[in-house]
């Protein structure tokens, strides 16, 4: 397996800066955020000869790119604003191709209101991300989504149903085990019940300060929080023998949001305790 980085906290700095430090922290493979206005790519602007310059860096550093990331509202109930991300992310689908990756991650997107995270999977996402999986099914490309628990796709029961209304074979996740962690939702079991949906995944931990859960219980805010890979509960070993064992040989991408290790102390320390399973 390869260790990668999802390079949202470098948003400020150019892809040379980050290449350089990835190869200093050990990992081999980047998850590029990918957003409208991105200092790193932006495929709504991204020309052949930057392109060709970025390919060239991925060579001359010996990096992979895992994907690109445009992490958004696929439903938002603004349809200027939703017209203005599908193009984006159709735009996203041709800079993948063009720089030689096969995967796109992003979101399924928020509950419409007035209606249930079911509901809108049923509704409205065939709508939205259908014409877009279709498309990048025509350019070779997978759209992974991130399984955030905040959008439509909070548990394995809405897993299930947006492959059912949405079974296309590019169509899958870009998994991470932290969301499910602290809804005590089993994520190794998931990792055998979805294996080939997994197209990616996303390395984050969940610390959980029991203390803190005793006294305000489960349905209050505090007592969990996303931590760098070995700071948390997550046992990695297992998780990455689950994915091995059933055929995943992609990225571990480490996403930074650990508010207690530095930016690259963090990515550093990730890699790291990640290479002891990988």
């Amino acid at each position: 397996m390869q260790i990668g980085l999802l390079t949202t906290p470098f948003r400020n700095e150019n892809l040379e800066h980050v290449a350089a430090f990835a190869s200093k922290a050990g990992c081999d493979a980047w998850e590029v955020a990918a957003g409208p206005g991105s200092a790193q790519i932006d495929p709504g602007v991204l020309t052949e000869a930057r392109a060709e310059k970025i390919r060239k860096l991925l060579k001359k550093k010996g990096l992979a790119l895992s994907s690109l990331a445009y992490y958004t509202n696929v439903v938002d109930p603004d349809e200027e604003k939703r017209a203005a991300v599908h193009r984006h992310l159709r735009a996203t689908v041709d800079a993948a191709a063009r720089l030689g990756t096969d995967i796109v991650c992003t979101l399924a997107g928020m509950p419409l209101p007035g209606k249930s995270k079911m509901q809108t999977i049923e509704e409205d996402l065939p709508g939205a991300l259908g014409p877009i999986v279709e498309y990048a099914a025509s350019k070779g490309i997978k759209i992974a989504l991130e399984n955030w628990f905040a959008t439509n796709i909070q548990h394995l029961e809405h897993w299930e149903r947006l492959f059912e209304v949405l079974p296309a074979e590019n169509f899958g996740l870009n998994f991470d085990p932290s969301h499910l962690y602290w809804q005590q939702i089993d994520y190794l079991e998931a990792v055998d019940l979805f294996a080939d949906r997994i197209f990616h995944t996303h390395a984050k931990d969940c610390e959980v300060r029991a203390h803190r859960l005793r006294r305000v219980g489960v349905l209050e805010s505090g007592w969990w929080r996303y931590v760098i890979p070995g700071f948390g509960r997550i046992h990695w070993g297992e998780y990455i023998a689950a994915l091995k064992r059933n055929g995943y040989d992609g990225v571990l991408s480490i996403e930074h949001e650990d508010s207690a290790l530095g930016r690259e102390e963090g990515f550093v320390r990730g890699a790291a305790h990640l290479m002891q399973f990988a």
